[in-house]
């Protein structure tokens, strides 16, 4: 940089980062469309079997009792060992960087959820079973509704390790994606390269967030009308 006088091999100019961008955009953005597309997949899976697990736990106090330390445990495993372990059990294809996003993303959601199930009043509950309510329709009504909020601070924090997760798993092994990209900017000593993949990658991570709020508002204003219809 001109006004430190470090070298741009280490730390390029915010000029040189967005040339760079510039100049490889139809590089950078195939690039992109790969790790956004593996990074979709596994997350919408990953809030599907967050979802399950959260419903099993929530009906099975001794299957949580035994299934949470293993998640937790799950959690501890760095991803930087994670990444080349799924490429080596699994290949180089598409479902170990989707297995890898799953396990990095989905229990966020998971303790959002239990959380927000159990969060509902036990007053509120228990007028619910002197009605008659079965467990089922007390979840379904009560339970769920309560967990919305919950679940989508689950979400947005899920979400931000989505992309990095990708990344990573395209780091262990991979044709295409940012991961990759970024690895051959390295090798090259493209400090600019691999500042403009790393802007890509935080852009799109704020895209999925701000799609989340969307939703999250849609669905509150639904939310809304249905309480006071």
């Amino acid at each position: 940089m001109a006004l430190t006088d470090v070298s741009s091999l280490v730390l390029p100019a915010p000029s040189d980062v967005l040339n760079g961008l510039w100049v490889e955009r139809y590089v950078i953005a195939r690039h992109t469309l790969a790790t956004l597309g593996v990074a979709l997949v596994g997350f919408s899976l990953s809030v599907i079997f967050a979802f399950v697990v959260s419903i099993l736990l929530h009906f099975s106090g001794w299957l949580r009792r035994g299934m949470m330390p293993l998640l937790v445990a799950s959690q501890t495993v760095p991803i930087v060992a994670l990444a080349p372990l799924m490429v080596l059990w699994f290949g180089f294809g598409l479902l170990p960087k989707v297995l890898l996003v799953i396990l990095v993303t989905f229990f966020p959601m998971v303790v959002s959820l239990t959380f927000g199930y159990a969060s509902l009043p036990r007053a509120f509950r228990d007028q619910l079973v002197s009605m008659g309510a079965t467990r089922w329709v007390i979840f379904r009504r009560a339970a769920l509704p309560s967990a919305r909020a919950h679940f989508f601070s689950g979400l947005r924090i899920s979400a931000t390790y989505a992309i990095v997760a990708t990344i990573f798993a395209e780091y262990a092994g991979a044709r295409r994606g940012l991961g990759i990209y970024i690895l051959a900017a390295k090798n090259n000593f493209r400090a600019d390269l691999v500042l403009s993949a790393v802007l890509v990658s935080a852009c799109l991570t704020l895209v999925l967030l701000t799609v989340i709020k969307g939703i999250e508002r849609m669905t509150s204003r639904r939310h809304r009308r249905e309480n006071n219809a």
